[in-house]
């Protein structure tokens, strides 16, 4: 295991699913030592990949990306007609 058996982040809870930074490399179409910067420099997953990778490995889009994709409203908020 690489950097990312020691860190918490989505990316990198994403790349141990895939097994390895080159797995993961090769789900998106990027090269491993452009993962393994990613990891070490903390960076977020790119857009274009998000989707990709939340269906093979199972980490969620809310969890990758919460600038572009925010948690499903509840219906806390929701009007009494909603809650009808």
């Amino acid at each position: 295991m690489g950097i990312e058996a020691r860190l918490q982040t989505p990316l990198a809870r994403a790349v141990r699913t895939s097994g390895s930074q080159s797995a993961f490399a090769r789900l998106i179409g990027v090269s491993q030592p452009a993962v393994h910067l990613w990891l070490k420099e903390g960076r977020i997953l790119p857009a274009e990949h998000v989707l990709t990778v939340e269906s093979a490995t199972g980490v969620s889009r809310h969890d990758l990306r919460p600038d572009i994709y925010p948690p499903e409203p509840s219906l806390v908020g929701a009007s009494e007609t909603d809650r009808a």
